[in-house]
C-alpha cells in the first residue's frame, strides 16, 4: 500500500527538479534587468539585492535549486518584481 503512493511522489519530485533548475536563470535575468532600471532603491539596498542575486547564482551552480529559488525570491521582493 505504501509503495502505491511512494512511486508517484518520487516521480513528481524527479520531474520538479529540472523545472526549478531552469527557473533560476530566468529569475537572475529579471533581477539584473530590474537592478539596471530601478533607481529608487538606496545604494545599500542595491548592494543587498546584488549580494542575494550572487548567492542565488552560487546556490544554483552548486545544484541547490530550492535554496537558489528562495534566495532569488528575496531579491525579487526587494525590487518589487514577480
Amino acid at each position: 500500500m505504501f509503495l502505491r503512493y511512494l512511486a508517484p511522489a518520487l516521480l513528481a519530485l524527479m520531474l520538479a527538479s529540472p523545472a526549478l533548475a531552469s527557473q533560476c536563470p530566468v529569475d537572475m535575468g529579471k533581477i539584473d534587468a530590474a537592478l539596471d532600471a530601478n533607481t529608487s532603491l538606496s545604494a545599500e539596498d542595491k548592494a543587498k539585492v546584488a549580494a542575494l542575486r550572487a548567492e542565488g547564482e552560487a546556490r544554483h551552480k552548486a545544484g541547490k535549486h530550492d535554496d537558489s529559488v528562495a534566495t532569488l525570491a528575496q531579491a525579487k521582493t526587494m525590487l518589487g518584481i514577480e
